[in-house]
């Protein structure tokens, strides 16, 4: 590995907390190492790691002056990134996780979109996980929806069905980090919390249709370990952002659904005070049926009447298919109901 010189201030900084990746950390770097874009720092936070992974880091500061290492105690995911993203110098920002792959011409398309898109705010990439062998059919199914986000239109629709964005995958100007008051810990994801605010001031998102990150899949992953990951906690963050935004003010709403999902919705929104007037099945089983005090209702005899509805049907390809029943009953999606899984 040649030594590096240092730019005095880089274009992109990318901020990379770890904890015990020494399996992986070397891979993770040369990925770096191989990128056609130059002008960058890594900002290297190591979290109180106790396997390999200081001496890799220090190997790796030895040997290239782009890179900077912060050791802590230990003290969280948050916290490490906070504590990162304040030595962070360049007007770029991009993630990295220490076991994932960049395609080597990872930051040089993202740096390139931004540059030529001023109003673009954030631009993340379409992923794959690896190694492919293990990775079972609903991991496989989100990649595809993510991917298929293609523009900021897609992703806005979505929001709420899950994280539009691989953590890792993406690259933000730093003003938009500091506009919207950097990571928050809370209850749920640190990053799907901070796309949610990023929506709310309006960011503009993008999508590089290229494959230039790969995501991999281990049983230690935080996404498989952390209760911040939990489906839970997720809907949580969800409801949260949706009672300040879209249900704000609303005492009651509709949910499309009455399987263990919707019902899970009526159980968050019941202790933020919002009920549910009305259930919308199209089973037959079930519809003229009351639940929680509220009738089951078929798309064909529902009313909104200004009524807000959340759409909560967790089986796949339900929700293209009540697209194409709002459509027909002239429902708009983002203005009559928000789908959330």
């Amino acid at each position: 590995m040649p030594q590096q010189l240092c730019p005095a201030i880089p274009n992109i900084s990318l901020l990379m907390p770890v904890r015990n990746e020494g399996r992986f950390l070397r891979a993770t770097l040369d990925s770096l190492y191989r990128q056609t874009y130059c002008d960058w720092e890594l900002i290297a936070v190591d979290d109180g790691s106790t396997d390999q992974t200081p001496h890799i880091l220090a190997e790796a500061a030895g040997g290239d002056r782009r890179i900077r290492v912060l050791h802590r105690e230990g003290g969280g995911l948050v916290a490490a990134l906070n504590a990162g993203l304040e030595l962070c110098r360049a007007p770029l920002l991009a993630r990295l996780d220490g076991d994932d792959i960049c395609h080597p011409r990872r930051l040089e398309l993202q740096a390139a979109w931004l540059d030529a898109h001023p109003e673009t705010g954030l631009v993340a990439c379409n992923f794959r996980h690896f190694p492919r062998q293990s990775i079972k059919q609903g991991m496989i199914d989100y990649e595809q929806w993510q991917n298929g986000l293609a523009d900021h239109a897609l992703i806005m629709r979505d929001l709420f069905v899950e994280s539009p964005f691989v953590h890792p995958s993406i690259m933000v100007r730093r003003g938009v980090m500091e506009e919207v008051g950097g990571y928050h810990d809370s209850s749920w994801p640190e990053d799907y919390d901070l796309w949610l605010r990023m929506a709310t001031a309006g960011v503009h998102f993008a999508r590089l249709p290229q494959t230039l990150l790969f995501w991999r899949d281990h049983p230690e992953r935080a996404t498989r370990t952390m209760e911040e990951y939990t489906l839970h906690a997720f809907r949580a963050c969800k409801c949260y952002h949706l009672l300040r935004g879209f249900l704000k003010n609303t005492g009651d709403v509709v949910i499309a659904g009455a399987g263990q999902e919707a019902r899970a919705w009526q159980r968050l929104l019941a202790a933020a005070q919002v009920s549910v007037s009305t259930w919308l099945d199209v089973d037959p089983r079930k519809v003229g049926r009351m639940l929680h005090h509220a009738l089951v209702l078929s798309p064909e005899a529902l009313n909104l009447d200004g009524r807000k509805m959340i759409v909560a049907i967790g089986v796949r390809g339900a929700r293209e298919q009540f697209r194409t029943v709002a459509e027909r009953r002239g429902w708009q999606e983002g203005v009559d109901f928000v789908c959330v899984a």
